[in-house]
């Protein structure tokens, strides 16, 4: 068991491959450096979820890295007792390879999707994303993030996040309080991105 308080960095992107975690509580940012050095957010993990698994028998460095966001419990399984338990026990392996499978098709269903998105939907798409996978927590988003981390993860900028939550306030779709937000009318804000895939990212 390791636990990391939240800003603690656990998986170092471009460190040798040595196992992955599974988170037991808490919730975790993972990201990765793209170009001129900006952080890009992959994804954003809760409990029951799997941090540094697509390095796991392919490459020898993670190509992610991986940071709490709040005081986080992890298990961590290292390659050697996973290489075990996929050659002792077939319907592990089987379960895995369908696992894999799933990942590998949203992502490359998510990089389709993002390439036709404008900033605006894509800016939207991270809200939903974020209030579906986290919830409501007396009326706003369970996962307080910073615009800069709705930025990275949208993959635009910090001033462009001001300038879209600015505007969807005006329209009456989303309220703030701080880095709080609540998401007013969920079915317009879906509709408004619903060529794109709603759901995609779960």
């Amino acid at each position: 068991m390791l636990k990391c308080k939240k800003g603690q960095q656990f998986i170092i992107e471009g460190a040798p491959v040595n196992g992955l975690f599974f988170i037991k509580s808490g919730t975790v940012k993972v990201f990765r450096t793209g170009i001129n050095g900006r952080e890009q957010i992959v994804r954003f993990a809760k409990p029951c979820e799997i941090i540094g698994h697509r390095g796991f028998g392919t490459q020898e460095y993670y190509s992610i890295g991986a940071i709490a966001l709040q005081d986080s419990e992890l298990h961590y399984f290292s390659k050697e007792h996973l290489q075990e338990a996929l050659l002792e026990n077939p319907k592990f392996t089987y379960d895995m390879m369908l696992f894999y499978a799933n990942e590998l098709n949203r992502s490359e269903n998510k990089v389709k999707s993002i390439s036709q998105m404008t900033v605006r939907e894509r800016v939207i798409d991270t809200l939903l994303y974020i209030h579906r996978k986290f919830g409501d927590l007396l009326g706003y988003i369970n996962l307080p993030l910073s615009r800069k981390e709705y930025a990275d993860y949208a993959g635009t900028t910090e001033e462009q996040v001001i300038r879209i939550f600015s505007a969807l306030k005006k329209e009456g779709l989303i309220t703030t309080r701080g880095k709080k937000i609540s998401i007013v009318n969920v079915s317009k804000l879906k509709t408004e991105i619903s060529e794109h895939n709603y759901f995609l990212d779960t």
